[in-house]
């Protein structure tokens, strides 16, 4: 189920980056739907602030590619195609390969405290699996792959990689079933985690874009299953 769509009222002297957090998560948890309308007055309102700072958020969620405006009709939710799945995690797998790179090659207590973090979140896994609770699992997912790369302690490559999550979790919000194989999700990322401390670097490089591919292919088959529902 989509979250709460309600945005929390602010104080005025915050910046327009508050807002565009606000914003992006009500986007990124399906409160806002692909090709939905956000008009800038409602939200002001909403939030109880002056335009100014909304019309700033929404150009900022605009150069992030999560918003896109069309002259004299406004601005909407990015709508994402296959063609679109398929280049968010192609670019996801290129940070993430770079992100093993540097951990593998880099100090061996931060690999260890980095897989010690991963396996947690993989734990957490199951639970959500249980009760198919997608959406959870989906957060979980991504909370595994985000912090990843931000174990490289690389600002710019977790800034890219942030970007890249949002349009991934917007893909999955908006689908039934993003997971037609919810019970091997535990043991692909584990087997991830043993492959970045196993030392086999290119078993690793593999793995990680096998696992993309995967996440491809299911992502645009739900897509194409959700299109031929709506036809019917």
């Amino acid at each position: 189920m989509p979250g709460s769509r309600r945005l929390t009222p602010i104080n005025a002297r915050n910046t327009s980056m508050v807002i565009a957090d606000q914003i992006r998560d009500r986007i990124i948890d399906g409160s806002y739907a692909p090709g939905e309308q956000i008009n800038e007055a409602n939200v002001a309102a909403e939030l109880e602030i002056s335009r100014g700072p909304v019309r700033e958020a929404l150009q900022r969620l605009n150069q992030e590619g999560l918003l896109v405006s069309y002259r004299n009709r406004g601005v909407f939710v990015v709508e994402l195609s296959s063609d679109d799945v398929a280049e968010i995690y192609e670019a996801r797998a290129a940070i993430e390969v770079g992100a093993a790179w540097t951990l593998v090659h880099g100090e061996e207590s931060t690999l260890k405290v980095t897989a010690a973090r991963l396996s947690a979140i993989v734990d957490q896994m199951q639970p959500f699996i249980d009760r198919a609770d997608w959406l959870g699992l989906a957060e979980r997912d991504l909370a595994f792959h985000t912090a990843l790369v931000s174990a490289t302690s690389n600002s710019r490559m977790s800034r890219m990689y942030a970007t890249l999550a949002a349009e991934a979790r917007i893909c999955m919000a908006n689908l039934e079933t993003a997971y037609y194989r919810p019970e091997a999700l535990v043991e692909e990322h584990q087997l991830l985690v043993n492959l970045l401390v196993g030392g086999d670097w290119s078993a690793l490089e593999a793995g990680v874009h096998e696992h993309m591919d995967t996440a491809i292919h299911d992502l645009t088959r739900a897509m194409a299953d959700e299109a031929t529902g709506i036809a019917q």
